[in-house]
């Protein structure tokens, strides 16, 4: 989805429409593990198997080997018992045997593959001491049912299950630091607000329903402010507003052009977003506290969808040579990469927990799906495979 397209369509819409870990190294190569020796029944236990597999292989930083071609071997066995996965793990060098990780994992085997998730986090980290992303989670837009809804799905696209079921349009679903909020655009008081919603009770809150467009709702990292994007005083602009009490600051006096999709800072002291104030939508950034904004981007027609990672780099949109190419920034140096292939339009980056991947919406001959794409070269691969269009993919904390 093109961001500031989607902005300016809303605009003409009618009103009323973890175990203790040692550090081998950081590495800058794929270790090999060989998983051979991790047997597995039928049933759950196999899908712990396959999850864990398939995790180890989507990585980026540890690759699958085969029988005695491994760095590191992975032995155990992953056994039923009663109504619980029970998975013995054991890591070890395949050289000096020396020992890094030796940890059983349980679990009902409802939870097989969360279980299968923790156990590759876990791995990971002890053999490269890099943090993953397995056991996060997802939030996207599907049109599986002809409407666009929210749905959530694990790390891996499986687990796929509908959020919401508003019978109109959502939109711009963001994730709240506690990773048990959502906030989502949503039409369905046929006027575009913002909502947010407890995912443990599914209990639904309307935090923005101010006159003309609401849309935004990224929330600070301390959980306490949400960004938004409201037109109540004229052209959209950009706002904070404080959860708790409700007091609203406008950050942005654009007089001519809107803004869009803000993000912020990790550390919450800067928000990044889109402006077409230059006449074409451009990255800018502004401080928490208002201020000049910054434009961060001038190559590309447009530059939209910004998303400020973990590690300090800002993932965005950019339409390069007729096509949308996922790029990232660097705010403090503005040295800019493109990392999407040239295969399809790539746009609506956002960070995984591990600051290294992205999911994002890969579109091609008209259809739309999401993928993971691997800052540091991996092949993208995709995420969803169920009917309908998926686009808009936001990830949640660890």
């Amino acid at each position: 989805m093109k961001k500031m397209c989607w902005l300016l369509l809303l605009l003409m819409l009618p009103q009323w429409a973890f175990a203790q870990a040692r550090v081998v190294r950081y590495v800058d190569k794929k270790i090999a593990l060989d998983l051979t020796g991790l047997a597995a029944g039928q049933g759950a236990a196999q899908v712990f198997r396959r999850t864990l597999e398939s995790d180890i292989a989507r990585s980026g930083w540890l690759g699958v080997a085969g029988a005695g071609r491994g760095e590191f071997v992975l032995q155990g066995r992953v056994d039923i018992s009663g109504s619980e996965v029970v998975a013995e793990c054991q890591v070890f060098e395949s050289s000096s045997r020396k020992s890094y990780l030796n940890k059983t994992y349980r679990a009902d085997s409802a939870a097989v593959r969360n279980l299968a998730h923790k156990a590759a986090d876990e791995i990971l980290f002890a053999l490269t001491g890099n943090k993953g992303f397995f056991g996060a989670r997802l939030a996207l837009v599907g049109t599986r049912t002809g409407s666009k809804e929210l749905y959530l799905c694990d790390s891996d696209g499986q687990n796929l299950r509908q959020l919401t079921n508003d019978k109109t349009v959502s939109l711009s679903p963001q994730w709240g630091p506690d990773g048990q909020t959502l906030f989502y655009t949503s039409y369905r008081s046929k006027f575009p607000d913002v909502y947010r919603v407890d995912l443990s009770s599914g209990t639904r809150t309307r935090i923005a329903n101010y006159p003309g467009l609401n849309t935004g709702g990224a929330v600070s990292p301390d959980g306490n402010y949400v960004a938004l994007i409201l037109s109540k005083d004229g052209n959209p602009e950009l706002y904070v507003k404080q959860l708790s009490g409700g007091g609203l600051t406008r950050l942005t006096q654009t007089l001519k052009g809107a803004e869009a999709s803000p993000s912020w800072s990790p550390d919450g002291s800067r928000i990044v977003y889109v402006s077409d104030q230059s006449g074409t939508p451009q990255i800018y950034v502004v401080s928490r506290s208002g201020g000049t904004p910054k434009r961060l981007t001038s190559r590309g027609s447009q530059n939209v969808a910004p998303d400020w990672g973990p590690k300090g780099l800002i993932a965005f949109a950019s339409l390069l040579g007729g096509r949308f190419q996922v790029c990232l920034i660097d705010p403090n140096t503005f040295e800019t990469k493109a990392i999407s292939p040239l295969d399809a339009d790539y746009e609506d980056p956002s960070w995984a927990p591990d600051g290294r991947h992205l999911a994002c919406t890969v579109s091609r001959k008209y259809r739309s799906s999401v993928y993971l794409l691997d800052t540091m070269g991996d092949p993208p691969v995709a995420l969803l495979e169920s009917s309908g269009d998926w686009s808009a993919p936001s990830w949640s904390p660890r």
